[in-house]
């Protein structure tokens, strides 16, 4: 509980950018692959992008060229860059330690409207 804290989201036009950040423990973080998950209403739980200890990245298909996740071993956290927002994005974003263990960040709604 508590593990994992995200911030950023909220409310954007279509073509818009938004940042994502969630901070872990150094120890969780240290071990840990990071992700970024998101849940749109009636839909599933779905990976959008992840990076692990050292460094490789994996997006879904559908935001390729537009999201870039990063991670900063200095202070302990996983970014997500979001540019191009479409609405479609739209959804209830998580983030995701894994290596054994699998925390969940409390999630952070982003919605992208005109």
């Amino acid at each position: 509980q508590g593990q994992l804290v995200e911030s950023g989201g909220g409310l954007v036009q279509p073509g818009g950018s938004l940042r994502l950040s969630c901070a872990a423990s150094k120890t969780i973080f240290s071990f840990s692959t990071m992700g970024w998950y998101r849940q749109a209403p009636e839909k599933e739980r779905e990976l959008v992008a992840q990076i692990t200890t050292g460094g490789m990245t994996t997006y879904t298909d559908s935001v390729k060229g537009r999201f870039t996740i990063s991670r900063d071993n200095t202070k302990n956290t996983v970014s997500l860059q979001m540019n191009s927002l479409k609405t479609e994005d739209t959804a209830v974003y998580y983030c995701n330690a894994k290596n054994g263990w699998n925390l969940w960040g409390q999630g952070t709604q982003v919605t992208v409207s005109s």
